[in-house]
């Protein structure tokens, strides 16, 4: 069982939080010469799987190798947590590295063409009580685990499918154990031919009315290319998802498999170490930048 769950864990979400021990990260060099290795992007980017963004004004891109060593080395994410991510985007007018840092990192998951005929006759308040049910009934054994409790207070913000852009999005605020901050967990999905892109919101509670105001431009800054788009699909010769967008929504693979326990315990099977897959722990993510990094390390020996 905990294999299944690490494994829908890894394909249907990231999951982003620290341990509660986690120390301040030791970067080499400073603040800024850090920031200056990211390798800042604008304009029109191609994400390698047949889509392109075209960076939103007030954001920067940052790329695959990038991405990984701000998500590894200056977030607390273990080494390999990040693999598979195809990139970041960042607000421009904050630095990653300070306590107001968010971001949104892009994933993607070739699970074929997504069939959203269900996206109009879904029951959001059934399926946030069946997500809830599945939560409540993991915690035991999350506990037995040693893993702290989850609960799904709700929609942050609720689902919605624009059916002529294929566009799907929804947040949900989770609280974990007695953590006082709650944790958002923002997502953005966009149907392919081949797959759906996968972006979410790495950022807390409070940063939520940002988020909301800047979506409507990410949203519209990513898409397919000719020929990779949702409306190129061939019946009988592509391959189509087993799930629909109600499924996205709970997890592509618990969907399909039933797995709704399974999502809830395996969604930290870490203590709270970030797994690639994307969920944000916002209080985490304040522990780690509440703590001073090193400016400057001494020398490359002792800033390892």
């Amino acid at each position: 069982m905990r294999s299944s769950a690490l494994r829908f864990a890894m394909l249907a979400s990231v999951l982003l939080a620290v341990p509660a021990s986690a120390q301040s990260p030791r970067l080499e060099g400073t603040r800024e010469e850090f920031e200056s290795k990211l390798g800042y992007q604008t304009g029109s980017v191609s994400l390698n799987q047949g889509a392109t963004i075209r960076v939103p004004e007030g954001f920067r891109f940052i790329g695959p190798e990038g991405s990984q060593r701000l998500l590894t080395e200056a977030w607390g994410n273990p080494s390999g947590s990040a693999d598979g991510v195809l990139g970041m985007l960042v607000p421009a007018d904050v630095s990653p590295l300070s306590g107001a840092a968010w971001g949104i990192v892009i994933t993607y998951e070739e699970e074929g063409w997504v069939n959203d005929s269900d996206a109009a006759s879904i029951d959001y308040s059934k399926l946030l009580a069946d997500m809830r049910g599945g939560a409540e009934k993991a915690n035991e054994e999350r506990q037995k685990q040693g893993f702290p409790t989850i609960t799904l207070v709700g929609w942050a913000e609720p689902p919605r499918y624009d059916a002529q852009t294929h566009k799907l999005y929804w947040a949900k605020e989770l609280a974990f154990g007695s953590e006082r901050e709650r944790t958002l967990n923002y997502n953005i999905r966009i149907l392919g031919r081949h797959g759906v892109l996968v972006l979410n919101a790495v950022a807390s509670m409070n940063q939520l009315p940002m988020i909301r105001e800047k979506s409507p431009q990410v949203l519209a800054a990513v898409d397919f290319n000719e020929g990779h788009r949702y409306a190129d699909y061939l019946p009988g010769k592509d391959k189509a998802a087993a799930y629909g967008v109600a499924g996205l929504i709970v997890g592509a693979t618990a969907a399909k498999a039933g797995l709704f326990k399974l999502l809830w315990v395996g969604l930290l099977a870490f203590k709270k170490l970030i797994v690639a897959g994307l969920i944000a722990l916002g209080a985490g993510l304040k522990r780690i930048f509440s703590r001073e990094l090193p400016d400057p390390a001494p020398s490359r020996e002792t800033a390892k």
